[in-house]
């Protein structure tokens, strides 16, 4: 772990500090360059975009642009550190952007003392960007944001911590369940988690076809439900009319555990009281609610997901944000709604039961992928994602009116 501590450490500070920098995309070799670039020649697009605001997407970068920003009130699983600490994670985020994407991002810390400093903040910057990527934001406040950002800017606002980790977990849970013969809509689900996470997820899996009446959330207090007087408007959504009170009573016969908690928080006795051929997704990172040898050594019928890359089957959020954000941007859609994100789901999840190129396998570090147990959710490293996921999120903001754009002709063709 030390080995690990100094790799990162050095990958950060050298051989420049950070993981982003500005590249330039015109000349700006020789002084007509500049006369061009900035004075005289730049009064030209000023006017017209005076003239028309949506010129701004003709000769600004504004529609390749996505601004990633946070408070740092909720940094990977370190808690609260602050805006500069959440610094390196918003890099990274930008990082990803370009690199699966092709989307230039800037990262931005806010300080603020109030809910609503934060969103004036950002509501009042927003029209410099193509997008808003929200990330590492304390719940409840992060659903209070996301809801008046979105209310307030003209361009899509997505909080990744919550539809990103939505997403990849519905696609690769919708495989699951059919692997093992088992109907979402007949499925008694729990989740080990009642923050962002848990309940985006929760939301987007109903969307695709479970009953919130099947479900049974939980948070450190036990089962979220409809007795209890602590609850606060999110959780009041999964407070569930049920005798169940602990981890042990909600398990016993659920065809599928999903946890967004922390680690070592299911046992393999508790794995034992699952209904036959389970799914379990133990999210929690860097350490799961359970890992995957504890779990097959209790029991073989299992299908297992974690959030690591160094076990089969990792949710990712790469696998989806930075597509989803190449779709919305291309079509100029000015939100990014349910249909965009079943979109995704459907896309994502499409793709792993497809035969796996060669040049995939061989990014991924793999010899052989084959759609089933050890293989429901697609490989980060799989180049076609982008054009797959892209292109139906794209369809999906024209079908649903979101578009400012049609879909282009022959886009994402692969």
């Amino acid at each position: 772990m030390s080995d690990l501590r100094q790799k990162a450490l050095d990958y950060h500070s050298s051989p420049t500090p950070g993981k982003i920098s500005v590249a330039l995309t015109t000349a700006a070799e020789t002084s007509e360059d500049l006369s061009l670039a900035y004075s005289p020649g730049v009064a030209e697009p000023c006017r017209e975009i005076a003239n028309n605001p949506e010129d701004v997407y003709k000769y600004t970068a504004k529609g390749n642009t996505v601004a990633v920003i946070s408070n740092g009130t909720a940094i990977l699983g370190l808690g609260n550190l602050g805006p500069m600490a959440s610094k390196p994670v918003m890099e990274g985020k930008s990082l990803l952007f370009k690199r699966f994407a092709n989307i230039d991002s800037f990262d931005i810390e806010v300080k603020h003392k109030t809910i609503e400093e934060f969103v004036s903040t950002v509501a009042n910057i927003a029209d410099s960007f193509g997008g808003i990527n929200l990330e590492d934001i304390k719940a409840p406040d992060c659903f209070v944001i996301e809801k008046a950002l979105i209310e307030r800017c003209k361009i899509p606002v997505f909080h990744d911590d919550q539809h990103g980790t939505a997403i990849v977990t519905a696609a690769g849970m919708m495989n699951a369940l059919d692997i093992q013969g088992k109907d979402i809509k007949q499925a008694n689900i729990v989740c080990l988690g009642a923050g962002a996470a848990a309940i985006a997820c929760m939301e987007l899996l109903i969307k695709c076809g479970a009953q919130r009446e099947k479900i049974y959330m939980l948070d450190t207090k036990g089962v979220v439900h409809t007795r209890r007087d602590d609850l606060n408007e999110y959780k009041k959504l999964f407070a569930n009319n049920t005798d169940k009170r602990t981890l042990d009573d909600a398990i016993t016969g659920a065809d599928v555990f999903v946890g967004v908690s922390g680690p070592d928080l299911l046992s393999p006795e508790q794995v034992k009281l699952m209904a036959p051929n389970p799914v379990i997704f133990a999210c929690s990172n860097p350490d799961p609610e359970i890992t995957p040898e504890a779990a097959l050594a209790a029991r073989d019928d299992v299908i297992m997901a974690t959030g690591r890359s160094d076990y089969p089957n990792q949710v990712n959020n790469v696998l989806c944000f930075p597509f989803i954000f190449r779709g919305a941007l291309d079509v100029r859609a000015r939100t990014i709604n349910d249909e965009m994100k079943v979109a995704a789901v459907e896309a994502i999840g499409a793709l792993a039961r497809e035969e796996v190129p060669a040049e995939v396998l061989a990014a991924s570090g793999e010899t052989a992928l084959t759609f089933g147990k050890d293989y429901i959710i697609p490989k980060p490293m799989d180049s076609r994602l982008c054009a797959r996921v892209a292109k139906a999120v794209a369809q999906a903001a024209v079908d649903s009116g979101v578009a400012a754009l049609p879909l282009p002709i022959n886009y994402m063709q692969s």
